[in-house]
C-alpha cells in the first residue's frame, strides 16, 4: 500500500532514475528551462515525489521536468542544490508506477493511451479492476476495456492512438471486429478496418445478380418452360456461384458466361457496363 512517510532533505546523488518508472510524456525541453529559471528566483517551491525502496536508496516517481532543471542548475552553478526537498512514499513497484501516472495525469490533461501500459501493467501485477479504477478515478468498465483490447491491439493501430490520429471509440470498434471475426480470417478483418480507417469504407460494386432474384426468375422460367433443359460444363456452375455469392468487385468476368448459359436468369441489358 502506498503511504508518505516523511517529508525530507535528501543528498541529490541519492536520487536515481529507476527503469520502469518515467515520466508519461517525454521530458519537455523548454518547460525544463521555465523551471530552471524559477526554482533559481524562487527555490523549490513544491519537493519531488521519490520512492524510498531500500534505506536511503531513492528512485524519482514525480517531478521529472523539476529535477531536470535541478540537474542544469548544478551543471551552471557547482555547489547549487547539493540537497533537495522530497516527499518520500513507500509501497511496491506497481504501486509507484500508478502513483507516477497519477502525479502527471493529475497535472495534465493526459491521453487515455498514456494510461495503457500502467493499467495492463497492474492487471498482470494482480491489482483488481476496481482497485485500478479507484486509484485512478476511472470506472471499472474503463480499466476492462484497455485490459481487454490494448494487449492484442495491432502496432499500427496502437501507434495511430498515441499519435493523435485515431479516437479510442474507433480503435475499440476495431478491436471488436477483429475479435468477432472467424478463427483464421482476424487478420483479413484487420486489413480491412485499418484500410478503411485510412482512405474510407470501401464501396462495393452493386451484385449483378442475387440470390432471391435468380430463384425468383429461375422458378418463373421454369413454370413458363416446364420441358426447358439446359447443357452446362463445371465451369459454367462455377461462374453462376460466384456471381451470386462471390466477391462483388469480381463478379464482371463471370456475368458473360452466366448471361451465355443462363440467359433466364439476367434481364436484358442487365450487369452491361
Amino acid at each position: 500500500m502506498i503511504a508518505t512517510k516523511r517529508h525530507d532533505y535528501v543528498p541529490y546523488g541519492t536520487i536515481h532514475l529507476h527503469p520502469s518508472i518515467e515520466n508519461h510524456r517525454p521530458v519537455n525541453r523548454q518547460k525544463v528551462l521555465h523551471y530552471k529559471d524559477d526554482i533559481l528566483r524562487n527555490g523549490l517551491l513544491e519537493p519531488l515525489v521519490v520512492w524510498e525502496r531500500n534505506h536511503n536508496e531513492f528512485f524519482l516517481v514525480g517531478g521529472f521536468h523539476r529535477f531536470n532543471a535541478i540537474t542544469l542548475i548544478r551543471k551552471e552553478n557547482p555547489g547549487y542544490y547539493d540537497r533537495v526537498d522530497v516527499r518520500v512514499v513507500a509501497g511496491e513497484l506497481e504501486e509507484m508506477r500508478a502513483l507516477n501516472l497519477k502525479l502527471n495525469a493529475d497535472r495534465l490533461d493526459a491521453r487515455l493511451c498514456e494510461y495503457f501500459d500502467t493499467v495492463v501493467f497492474l492487471n498482470n501485477a494482480n491489482w483488481s479492476k476496481q482497485r485500478i479504477g479507484d486509484f485512478l478515478d476511472r470506472s471499472v468498465s474503463w480499466v476492462e476495456e484497455i485490459v481487454r483490447f490494448v494487449p492484442s491491439m495491432d502496432s499500427r493501430l496502437r501507434a495511430m492512438l498515441d499519435e493523435d490520429k485515431v479516437s479510442w471509440s474507433k480503435a475499440r470498434a476495431i478491436c471488436r471486429r477483429v475479435l468477432a471475426a472467424n478463427p483464421g480470417e482476424e487478420g483479413e478483418v484487420l486489413e480491412v478496418a485499418l484500410r478503411e480507417l485510412l482512405e474510407g469504407p470501401v464501396v462495393l460494386p452493386r451484385r449483378v445478380l442475387s440470390p432471391k432474384a435468380a430463384t425468383k426468375r429461375l422458378a418463373k422460367h421454369v413454370a413458363e418452360h416446364p420441358k426447358a433443359t439446359y447443357t452446362v460444363s463445371g465451369q459454367d456452375l462455377l461462374s453462376l456461384v460466384s456471381l451470386l455469392t462471390g466477391p462483388r468487385d469480381a463478379q464482371q468476368e463471370h456475368l458473360e458466361r452466366v448471361r451465355e448459359r443462363f440467359p433466364a436468369l439476367l434481364e436484358e441489358g442487365e450487369g452491361a457496363g
